[in-house]
C-alpha cells in the first residue's frame, strides 16, 4: 500500500509541470465518454420514467391506444343488447323526471311481455317514491274535508311496492352506486362467488360508501350491480370494472350481473395470479368466468373498453315500446340496460369517440364486448417488451452513431420509430393487443438529439483546441480515442465444479389416475414444496421443474465448497420427507375411503465441472447449468428404478462426501455414453458409516462385487445371501444380481469381460 501510494505521489507531481497537456488530455477522455455517457443517461433516465408508474406516463400511453382506437372502432355487429333510452322526447311524452314507481313498474312489465331476457337499471332507487299515495297525503292539511278524504285513499297501493312486485315478476338487475364517502349501507350480492389463487380481493377497487336501493326493490331483484366507474386521469372512460369490493365484499358491476342473470348462473369464479401454483411476482386478476363466458381482465378486474360508433339499432327510446304495434323482435331475447341520454340528467361520459355518451352506453359496449368474445388486451409481457425494445433501439443508436454518423443514424432510428408504430398497429389491428409505440420513439428522438449536441460540442471544442495550438506554432500530437460503448448482455456462464440433481417420481402415471386435474395438481404441489425446501436449506438451486422431476444444483450462483456433502445431504432428507409425505396421504386416503399408491422417488446425484450462467435467447434467458455431468446426473437418476435404490451417486460425488456411508453399485455403461462410470448408492450419513453394521455389509457386498467382476458366480451367489442376511434392505439390488449370474451362468461373458454392464434404457 505504502509502494503505492508514493508512486501516485510521484505521477502527481510529475502532472503538476505538464498541466496544460494534462488539462488537454482529460478533456479529450471526457468527450470520448461523453458520447456514451449522455445518451446512455438519457436512454436510462427514459427507461425509469418507463416503467415508474407515474400517472402522466400511462396517460401518454392512454393517448396512443386512443388513437388506434379511433383509427379502428369496433364495427357493430348485431347482438342481442339493447339500450331503454330514457330520452328527452320519453320526458316530454311521458313526464318530467324522476317518473313515478307505477310507470316504471309498467315499463318492466312491458319490456318482460315483449321477451327482454334481463332488463338492468343504470339508476339507483334510494329514495321513496314522492308521488305514492302515502306520501303525497303527508302534505295535505288536516281539515276534517281532508281527513276524511284521506282515510278513503289510504288503501291504495304503495307505488314503490308495485315497482317492487313487478321486478320481482321479471329478470331486474337494479344498479347502485359506489363511493368514496364511508357509510353504513351495504348493497345485496345477489351472486356467488369463487376463486382460484391470490385473494382478488387484494386487487380490487375498494370503496368505503355505497347508495343502494330502497330493501324492497333490493330483494325483488334477480341481480344487482354496481354502475359506477373508475376515473382516468383526463377523465376518459378507457376501463372498465367488473369487480369491486366494499370491505370484505366482492361486488359486481352492473354489466357482469346483465351477464350473469341472462344465462341463469348462480355466480362468478375468478383467477388471479397463483392459480396454477406457480411462482414469481402477484399479477392480480386475469380472468373473470360468468356463466359460459370467461372474460380475460386486468391486474384490477377491469376491461378494456372497445368502442363502436354511435348506433342507432342498439337503442330504443322508452316512450316507443308503449306504441301500439310496435314491433318486439329487437327486445325478444335480449340485454336491456335502462339509462337516459336527456342532457338535463347529467349521466354523460367521456369516451376515446365520443366526448359525450350516456353511461348507459359504456354498458351496453361492455356487454356486447363479452358477447361477441372481443377484447383489447394488454399482455403481461407487454411493458417488458417495450422496455426492451426501448433498449435496443437506444443502444443500437448509441452504438452505431459514432460509427455511421448522424445522417445514417437518422435512417435507422426513423426505422426503429416506423417499426414500432407499425408493430403497435398490427398487434391492434390483428390480435386487439395494446402496445406503445410512443417511448420508443422518444428515445429515438432524444438520444439523437444528445449525441447531435454532444458532436457539435465536441467539434467546437477540437477546433478550438487546434486554433489554441496553432497561434502558440504548435502541431499537437493526433491520439486516437477507442470508442467505449455501453456492454450489451452477453449469454453463457462460467465453468466451476458442481453437484448436480435430478429427483423424479416413479410410476408417475398410475398415481395421476388416482386424481382429477386438480388434485393430482394438489399432490404434485404438497410433494414439490417440501423438497424444494430441503434443497434450498441445504444452499441448493432450484434450476427448473419438468412436470413431477425437480432439478437442483449446488456451487452456484453462491460458492459451496462443501456442495457434494450438501447435495448428498439434501438427498437424504427428502427420502426421510417422502415417508413422513406418504403416511400423511395413507390417512387421508383412509379417510376418504379410497385406494392409497405410495409415492417413491429416484434421486440422482453427479459432481463435476459445468458451465453455468445465463442461457437462453436475447429476449429470454434463464440461470442455468449446462455440461456432460449434468447429463450423467440425469442418467443417475434413471438407473434408481433399476437397481432398486432411492439414491445413486456418481464417483466425484462419493469422492467428495466421503462421510456419508455409500455402496457401489455397479461399474456402468449409461445410455448414450461409451465410457463406463462407477455409480454408487447413498444409504446413510457419518453415523451410519461407522456403525458395524454397514461395515460388515459393506465388506460382504464389495467381496460380491469383486467375486461377480470375477465371473466367481458361485461364490457371488454365496455372498449375495450373505449381504441380504443384512439390515440393510436392498432387496431389488441383490435380486438384480442374481439374475444376471443366471444370465452369465448360462451365457459367460467373456474373458475379457471387466464387469461393465451397458444401461438399455435411461
Amino acid at each position: 500500500m505504502y509502494q503505492k501510494t508514493k508512486h501516485k505521489m510521484r505521477n502527481a507531481h510529475e502532472k503538476a509541470k505538464t498541466i496544460a497537456k494534462w488539462y488537454s488530455h482529460r478533456r479529450r477522455i471526457v468527450h470520448g465518454w461523453a458520447h456514451i455517457v449522455v445518451p446512455l443517461a438519457v436512454l436510462l433516465a427514459l427507461t425509469a420514467v418507463r416503467v415508474s408508474g407515474w400517472k402522466w406516463v400511462e396517460l401518454i400511453q392512454h393517448r396512443s391506444f386512443d388513437s388506434l382506437i379511433t383509427l379502428k372502432p369496433r364495427v357493430y355487429e348485431p347482438v342481442p343488447v339493447r339500450i331503454i333510452d330514457i330520452d328527452d322526447e320519453s320526458l316530454a311524452k311521458l313526464g318530467q323526471w324522476p317518473w313515478p314507481r307505477t310507470l316504471l313498474a309498467k315499463m318492466v312489465n312491458r319490456l318482460n311481455e315483449l321477451g327482454a331476457s334481463v332488463i338492468a337499471f343504470d339508476a339507483v332507487f334510494a329514495e321513496p317514491d314522492r308521488t305514492s299515495p302515502a306520501r303525497v297525503m303527508e302534505t295535505w292539511p288536516s281539515i276534517p274535508a281532508v281527513k276524511a278524504l284521506k282515510n278513503n285513499l289510504a288503501n291504495l297501493p304503495d307505488n314503490d311496492r308495485v315497482f317492487a312486485k313487478a321486478v320481482a315478476a321479471a329478470g331486474v338487475v337494479t344498479g347502485f352506486a359506489l363511493t368514496s364517502e364511508e357509510n353504513s349501507a351495504v348493497p345485496e350480492v345477489k351472486a356467488a362467488f369463487s376463486y382460484a389463487g391470490d385473494n382478488p380481493i387484494n386487487y380490487l377497487y375498494s370503496f368505503s360508501g355505497a347508495v343502494i336501493n330502497l330493501p324492497g326493490i333490493e330483494k325483488a331483484a334477480s341481480g344487482n350491480g354496481s354502475f359506477s366507474f373508475i376515473s382516468e386521469l383526463d377523465g376518459v372512460v378507457r376501463r372498465v370494472p367488473l369487480l369491486f369490493s366494499k370491505g370484505d365484499r366482492l361486488i359486481p358491476s352492473l354489466a357482469a350481473e346483465a351477464l350473469r342473470v341472462a344465462q341463469g348462473a348462480p355466480g362468478y369464479a375468478v383467477k388471479s395470479s397463483g392459480a396454477s401454483g406457480e411462482g414469481g411476482g402477484h399479477t392480480g386478476i386475469n380472468k373473470l368466468k360468468i356463466g359460459r363466458l370467461i372474460v380475460p381482465t386486468d391486474a384490477d378486474g377491469r376491461i378494456w373498453a372497445y368502442f363502436t360508433d354511435t348506433v342507432l339499432e342498439r337503442t330504443v327510446p322508452v316512450w316507443k315500446i308503449f306504441e301500439k304495434g310496435f314491433d318486439p323482435a329487437p327486445i325478444n331475447g335480449a340485454i336491456t340496460l335502462v339509462g337516459t341520454s336527456a342532457a338535463g340528467l347529467k349521466d354523460l361520459r367521456v369516451t376515446v369517440l365520443n366526448p359525450s355518451i350516456p353511461g348507459v352506453e359504456v354498458h351496453a359496449n361492455v356487454v356486447e364486448q363479452i358477447l361477441l368474445n372481443n377484447y383489447l388486451k394488454r399482455p403481461d409481457w407487454a411493458a417488458g417488451a417495450e422496455v426492451l425494445y426501448m433498449l435496443f433501439l437506444g443502444g443500437l443508436l448509441i452504438a452505431l452513431l459514432p460509427r455511421l454518423g448522424a445522417l445514417w443514424c437518422a435512417f435507422a432510428g426513423a426505422a426503429g420509430m416506423t417499426f414500432a408504430l407499425y408493430a403497435s398497429w398490427r398487434a391492434f389491428s390483428v390480435y386487439g393487443y395494446l402496445l406503445d409505440p410512443v417511448f420508443p420513439g422518444f428515445t429515438v428522438v432524444l438520444i439523437y438529439m444528445s449525441s447531435t449536441l454532444i458532436n457539435y460540442l465536441k467539434s467546437e471544442t477540437e477546433r478550438r483546441q487546434v486554433r489554441t495550438a496553432f497561434s502558440r506554432y504548435m502541431h499537437p500530437k493526433l491520439v486516437a480515442e477507442l470508442a467505449k460503448h455501453p456492454e450489451k448482455l452477453k449469454l453463457g456462464g462460467e465453468t466451476r465444479a458442481m453437484t448436480i440433481l435430478f429427483c423424479d417420481i416413479r410410476g408417475f402415471t398410475t398415481i395421476s389416475e388416482q386424481y382429477n386435474a386438480h388434485g393430482l395438481t394438489r399432490v404434485i404441489n404438497r410433494f414439490l414444496t417440501p423438497m424444494t425446501g430441503i434443497i434450498m436449506d441445504r444452499l441448493g438451486y432450484v434450476d427448473k421443474y419438468i412436470g413431477d422431476c425437480i432439478m437442483a444444483f449446488w456451487n452456484a450462483p453462491l460458492n459451496d465448497p462443501h456442495h457434494a456433502s450438501n447435495a448428498c445431504e439434501a438427498a437424504l432428507r427428502m427420502q426421510e420427507k417422502l415417508k413422513e409425505l406418504n403416511e400423511t396421504w395413507r390417512k387421508e386416503a383412509v379417510k376418504e375411503d379410497r385406494k392409497h399408491i405410495p409415492i417413491n422417488i429416484g434421486v440422482g446425484l453427479n459432481t463435476g465441472d459445468c458451465c453455468v450462467g445465463n442461457m437462453g435467447s436475447d429476449q429470454r434467458f434463464n440461470y442455468s447449468v449446462l455440461g456432460d455431468d449434468v447429463n450423467l446426473a440425469s442418467r443417475l437418476e434413471g438407473q434408481s428404478k433399476p437397481y432398486g435404490v432411492g439414491i445413486v451417486i456418481g464417483p466425484k460425488t462419493k469422492e467428495q462426501a466421503a462421510d456419508f456411508a455409500v455402496l457401489e453399485l455397479d461399474l456402468i455403461k449409461v445410455k448414450g455414453k461409451t465410457v463406463p462410470v462407477n455409480i454408487f448408492t447413498l444409504l446413510g450419513r457419518k453415523a451410519v458409516k461407522q456403525s458395524a453394521e454397514f461395515r460388515l455389509h459393506e465388506e460382504a457386498h464389495n467381496k460380491m462385487l469383486a467375486a461377480y467382476r470375477g465371473q466367481n458366480w458361485k461364490e457371488a451367489r454365496a455372498l449375495l445371501e450373505e449381504c441380504r442376511r443384512t439390515p440393510f434392505t436392498l432387496k431389488a439390488l441383490y435380486d438384480l444380481y442374481e439374475e444376471r449370474i443366471k444370465i452369465y451362468e448360462a451365457e459367460p461373458p467373456g474373458k475379457d469381460w471387466d464387469g461393465t454392464y451397458t444401461a438399455t434404457s435411461k
